[in-house]
């Protein structure tokens, strides 16, 4: 058994969707989260950019002798998961894989849509994995940059027009082209769950974030790192800037307080 923490990090918010499922899933475990607030959106910035930002977010982590670290991005995961994971000294998990193996068990007609930020779908690497494991899949892609700084800006609740006005520009004619299932590509958009859900009606949604954390679980299980704690694992969660405003959204989406346990930190150090 291994009590060191895990360490989880995103651009922002989105990661915490991760987090919220690791701390139903995993009460025990300590975990140390980085948001890089400062230099979000990743998913707008070229691959040399987003892997620097990563190598920094990745070396932060490590000086908390973290045990694993989630990519909780899904701009990381798809644009620069090998450089990311061989700049690291611990294993490494990502949100691709985890989402494509659950949206390829969800589908039923093989018709598969993917949303994410536009560095994400550029890559092509979520339709890549879901070729490699089904070539007869059929996969519609969509960019949805405006998602990340809607959430951001606290723009996640059910109903807000903002989002839906979004929603719909984005999802009517991905709706319109058939498919039955729909990965939710970059972990800020679970936190539209409700939005899109009322958009791609009948069409089941698969959230990275989530499926990342139970993959992890099951992963740190088989490697034998997980802790014997059961309960009473601590969450510490620092940010490159807005602490207040992180503390604020991050008490809503996790549904506890996180006043007092958020620290700013200068990530251009690592």
């Amino acid at each position: 058994m291994d009590t060191r923490p895990i360490g989880v990090f995103d651009s922002g918010l989105g990661g915490l969707t991760v987090i919220r499922e690791l701390e139903k899933i995993l009460p025990g475990e300590d975990i140390v989260y980085f948001g890089d607030t400062g230099r979000l959106p990743y998913g707008t910035k070229g691959k040399d950019t987003i892997t620097k930002f990563a190598a920094q977010d990745i070396r932060f982590l490590h000086s908390f002798d973290v045990k694993a670290i989630i990519i909780a991005c899904g701009t990381v995961s798809s644009v620069a998961f090998e450089e990311t994971s061989a700049a690291s000294s611990v294993p490494v998990f990502g949100v691709v894989k985890p989402a494509v193996n659950a949206a390829i068990k969800a589908t039923k007609s093989g018709r598969i849509g993917v949303i994410g930020t536009s560095a994400t779908i550029r890559s092509g690497t979520f339709e890549k994995e879901i070729l490699s494991i089904n070539p007869k899949a059929q996969v519609t892609s969509r960019a949805c940059p405006l998602f990340v700084p809607l959430v951001e800006s606290g723009h996640f609740e059910k109903g807000d027009n903002l989002t839906t006005l979004a929603a719909h520009e984005y999802l009517d004619e991905l709706k319109q082209s058939g498919i039955d299932t729909l990965i939710l590509g970059c972990t800020h958009y679970p936190l539209l769950r409700d939005i899109i859900g009322e958009v791609m009606q009948g069409v089941t949604l698969i959230d990275a974030g989530g499926e990342a954390a139970r993959a992890a679980q099951k992963a740190f299980a088989a490697m034998n790192i997980l802790s014997s704690n059961r309960d009473g694992g601590k969450c510490r969660f620092y940010v490159s800037d807005y602490t207040d405003d992180f503390a604020r959204l991050a008490s809503i989406l996790l549904a506890h307080s996180l006043s007092g346990y958020v620290e700013k930190t200068d990530i251009e150090k690592y």
